[in-house]
């Protein structure tokens, strides 16, 4: 058994290519066929037996012992042999992978996968289309469109809505960024009897987002040339979510001082604390000033398919682009996620034509380029992954899976509120729970006299070491200065015994940390 607990490698399969010595016979084309059944067959029955025979998240190795074992391999030296390559992969990767099916992974938005997706992970590498013009890709155009349109229509955009798949929730909320900054100064141009060049417009921007809203907002801003203080953040909540009573207060603020406020980006539910923002009232807000309004969906897109949960993402169809990450919350592998926008005219902010690819004429004839709504250009057909999800299992599944997560979270939180040792932070909207060991007076080990600084090092401590340990892994966080462990609860395996096991491993953790350093004269820990 590895580390991992996974079954030894199977046996040596014949995977020898159709011509030994020519280099043509690597490729996958009708002679070798045959060969790349076995080839990849051979694969899978790794990749499976390896899943199947998984104990533990994570066996615990360190960056330094990986990096040897990673800067020990000849890449100029090739083995020639794909089950020889497969064995050297189990000791670089598949041994120490941190593996997201296991139900005592719990640390970041990571999901185990549907089936049906990894079907169509195998179809789209294979056949490898270019989803940046109709004559690379054909149906995959006409597939991703459509799963756009019914992604839309879940949102409620309208008619005229359009978008385009993307690489993640951090390009989707650039381009959505882009699109508002230029839908701006369109508009500042056209109001003005002079219009300034940009270099004068572009310092006056501003966006105005959640202080719990994701970093790739503030990236976003920098890439587009905005300057530091164009991003300012909204403070929150006790449910950390977005204010409107100072949301409305700065962007009155903005107007009064000549600032343009090009975009208004609300969170449906937040990375840290699953917190839905309230989007009705920022939507209404946004009407009244004139505003892009943004959703970063990435995370709560999952309630787009939920039987039961739909109605939390209220005022959603009201947006003008939002973010959705399927990789998240709709259980495809990476990458799987789009943008989308309520008036798909917008998208021509993001389109250049170049005669070898995508040339004026094409579009003056109606040819499909999803090119020329993307930030891509060369695109893989992630959508087929989606496609195939909904045609085998269907929206109310995938839902329904979302739903169970959901659900577990608010078991968990009672489970954390009834333990006197954590506290937690707030109660969940989604699937995420943040929370901190606090020591108290019955815990023993002079817990009860630890200062708060203490008590962060014992909740960093109690993440590292059970990260260390493999046993489990979570994440981490800091709320109001503090440090402070989190839940992001995406497996609907995970059982509410797995949970009771993983807070008694991390007291036992942080206990220890305290009871070593109280032995010291000095606090610290004990070597």
């Amino acid at each position: 058994m590895s580390p991992q607990g996974s079954a030894s490698p199977l046996a040596p399969v014949d995977t020898a290519g159709p011509v030994g010595g020519d280099p043509r016979s690597h490729l996958l084309n009708g002679s070798t066929a045959e060969y790349y059944r076995r080839l990849v067959s051979d694969g899978v029955a790794r990749v499976a037996r390896t899943v199947a025979g998984t104990s533990r998240p994570f066996t615990g190795v360190t960056p330094g012992e990986l990096a040897s074992v990673v800067d020990g391999i000849d890449l100029d030296s090739p083995l020639g042999d794909p089950a020889a390559a497969l064995d050297e992969l189990e000791r670089v990767y598949l041994r120490d992978a941190v593996y997201f099916h296991h139900p005592r992974y719990l640390a970041h938005l990571n999901c185990p996968v549907v089936l049906p997706a990894l079907l169509g992970e195998a179809v789209l590498s294979a056949v490898n289309s270019s989803l940046d013009t109709w004559d690379q890709s054909a149906g995959g155009t006409l597939m991703e469109r459509r799963l756009i349109d019914w992604t839309a229509d879940r949102i409620g955009l309208g008619r005229a809505a359009d978008g385009i798949f993307t690489s993640g929730g951090t390009q989707s909320n650039l381009q959505a960024l882009l699109l508002a900054r230029e839908e701006a100064l369109r508009l500042l141009r056209k109001n003005s009897s002079t219009p300034p060049p940009v270099s004068r417009m572009l310092p006056k921007l501003r966006v105005l987002t959640s202080e719990a809203g994701h970093f790739s907002v503030l990236k976003a801003a920098k890439l587009l040339g905005l300057e530091p203080e164009s991003v300012i953040c909204v403070p929150c909540d006790g449910d950390r979510r977005m204010r409107t009573d100072v949301l409305a207060r700065e962007l009155r603020r903005c107007r009064e001082e000549g600032l343009t406020v090009m975009a208004v980006s609300a969170t449906a539910g937040t990375t840290d604390f699953g917190s839905i923002d309230p989007l009705p009232e920022i939507a209404e807000l946004c009407r009244e000033a004139g505003t892009w309004f943004h959703v970063d969906a990435a995370y709560g897109c999952g309630l787009l398919a939920s039987p039961t949960r739909r109605h939390l993402l209220s005022g959603i169809e009201r947006a003008d682009s939002v973010t959705v990450d399927y990789h998240k919350s709709f259980f495809q592998p990476v990458s799987s996620s789009a943008v989308l926008v309520r008036d798909g005219a917008a998208l021509r902010h993001a389109t250049y034509h170049a005669d070898y690819l995508n040339p004026v004429r094409s579009a003056e004839k109606l040819i499909p380029n999803q090119v020329d709504k993307s930030l891509q250009t060369t695109r893989r057909f992630d959508a087929l992954k989606l496609w195939l999800t909904l045609r085998i299992m269907g929206a109310d599944t995938v839902g329904a899976l979302f739903d169970q997560v959901v659900d577990l979270a608010a078991d968990t939180w009672r489970i954390l509120e009834d333990d006197p040792r954590f506290t937690v932070v707030t109660r969940p909207t989604l699937s995420t729970l943040v929370f901190r060991y606090t020591p108290c007076a019955d815990t023993g080990a002079g817990a009860g006299r630890a200062d708060e600084t203490a008590v962060d090092l014992a909740n960093l401590h109690a993440r590292e070491a059970l990260a260390a340990s493999g046993e489990a892994v979570v994440a981490g966080t800091v709320v109001d200065g503090r440090h402070h462990l989190k839940f992001t609860l995406l497996n609907p395996e995970t059982t509410t015994d797995d949970i009771r096991a993983v807070l008694d491993l991390i007291a036992g953790h942080a206990q220890e940390h305290l009871a070593s350093s109280a032995a010291r004269p000095d606090g610290s820990p004990a070597a």
